[in-house]
């Protein structure tokens, strides 16, 4: 670590002063553990010596997984070129090949960086597909931050500085029947977009009328339906590699991204059928390049993929699954009786805690200094900010400040959870004496 002393040590400053000093300014109000300083056991440990237990998500195998981190290290030492100036890159088809024995229905695969780069993917196919103008999301939905995706955003800062968006692009209520028959019988919709668990909307899960009429509409009318497993995908909900694997029937695309990379590498990627596929992009001989990025195929990514699918056992998301009950049942028994507890929601380790709004007129934005953030909630950022002080990294959804989200790494040990828990419970009293 010794290389990198004078980065530890001036690079978080350097950060707020050449980056971003809106996020570095928010964080250090927050009192986030920022100035991270190694990675040990899949935890974070910062210059004062606090280990953190990361909820935040993209690391769902532990910071440095010593399994990805070698297959990369191997690839470094070999003498593969990661580039391809053709594209036609072969750790891309071999990773291709294993993500569709994986889910054992798509055959073909689109790769990218980021979550943004599969959802624009997706959009663009269902577009050069069905050659019909209006592309669906549902209310409260986040998929990213390239123009597609804000397009579906809810409204607020995160969308309304970008506006005119996307043309076409349109939202019906969440878990709304009657709007999406509406939407759908027009005629005229490419696709259908959404989230099995919505993230930032307050981890809402669709409720199964839902997706029962959204699998059967969507058929009817000729429009795409499509599964972004950004955040529910690769076994994080506990019920299969995807999440929408037991729905009546499976969606046209699916898209994944952040623990598909293994946590090192950025990769994404838009799963789909070949047939898709080939009637969108193949009535002219070069469109097979109409969309395409450079460096979505690099081999690098493609090791750390790979190494990240030798993870995910039918063992391990079992676990998941067992360990995401045995969190919210120990949630509920400690906090049931808290006048702040709303409700634990979601499935497998992606969950979220709601809470009631604090009942006392000075816990809030406003009376903070933060005018423009009076429509949201003090409840859950109070919470997170008391437990960054006990080495738990956990974040409020970002359309719903009332609900914090809980996605730790896959193999987190119930001795952890526990102590988490009685954080929790800690935080919430700590809270309540406030008022």
């Amino acid at each position: 670590m010794d290389a990198y002393d004078d980065i530890l040590r001036d690079g978080f400053d350097e950060y707020r002063a050449f980056v971003n000093p809106l996020i570095a300014q928010r964080a250090k109000l927050a009192r986030e553990p920022i100035r991270v300083v190694r990675a040990e056991g899949g935890l974070l440990v910062d210059s004062e010596g606090l280990v953190i237990e990361d909820f935040h998500g993209t690391q769902a195998f532990g910071h440095r997984n010593p399994a990805v981190a070698r297959a990369v290290r191997a690839f470094l030492d070999s003498d593969a070129p990661s580039w391809y100036p053709s594209r036609v890159n072969p750790f891309a088809g071999r990773l291709a090949r294993r993500l569709c024995e994986r889910t054992g229905h798509y055959d073909n695969v689109f790769f990218g960086c980021t979550g943004s780069d599969a959802v624009e993917a997706s959009l663009k196919l269902a577009r050069a597909l069905t050659r019909k103008p209006v592309l669906v999301g549902l209310a409260g939905a986040y998929h990213g931050c390239s123009y597609g995706s804000v397009s579906f955003m809810a409204e607020g800062y995160l969308r309304d500085p970008f506006v005119p968006l996307l043309q076409g692009a349109t939202s019906i209520p969440f878990g709304d029947v009657d709007a999406l028959a509406r939407v759908l019988a027009g005629g005229d919709v490419a696709a259908v977009l959404v989230e099995p668990i919505q993230g930032e909307g307050g981890v809402r899960e669709l409720p199964p009328p839902f997706v029962e009429a959204l699998c059967d509409l969507t058929a009817k009318h000729g429009a795409l339906l499509i599964a972004d497993e950004v955040q529910t995908g690769i076994g994080r909900s506990g019920r299969g590699f995807l999440a929408t694997e037991a729905w009546p029937r499976r969606p046209d695309v699916v898209l994944m991204a952040k623990q598909l990379g293994g946590g090192l590498l950025p990769l994404s990627a838009m799963m789909t059928k070949r047939d898709l596929f080939v009637r969108a992009y193949g009535r002219e001989f070069a469109a097979g390049e109409s969309h395409n990025n450079t460096m979505g195929y690099n081999a690098l990514s493609m090791v750390a993929g790979l190494a990240a699918l030798d993870l995910i056992t039918g063992e391990l998301i079992e676990y998941i699954r067992r360990t995401g009950v045995y969190l919210r049942e120990r949630l509920e028994a400690a906090l049931g009786s808290s006048p702040l507890f709303r409700e634990v929601r979601g499935a497998g380790l992606m969950l979220g805690v709601q809470l009631n709004p604090p009942d006392h007129p000075w816990l809030s934005f406003e009376h903070f200094g933060f005018p423009d953030l009076a429509h949201q909630s003090v409840a859950s950022p109070l919470v997170c900010h008391r437990l960054y002080r006990r080495g738990f990294f956990c974040f409020t959804c970002g359309h719903d400040w009332r609900i914090f989200r809980l996605q730790p790494r896959f193999d987190i040990p119930r001795e952890t959870l526990d102590r988490f828990v009685d954080a929790t419970a800690e935080a919430f009293a700590y809270v309540e004496g406030l008022t």
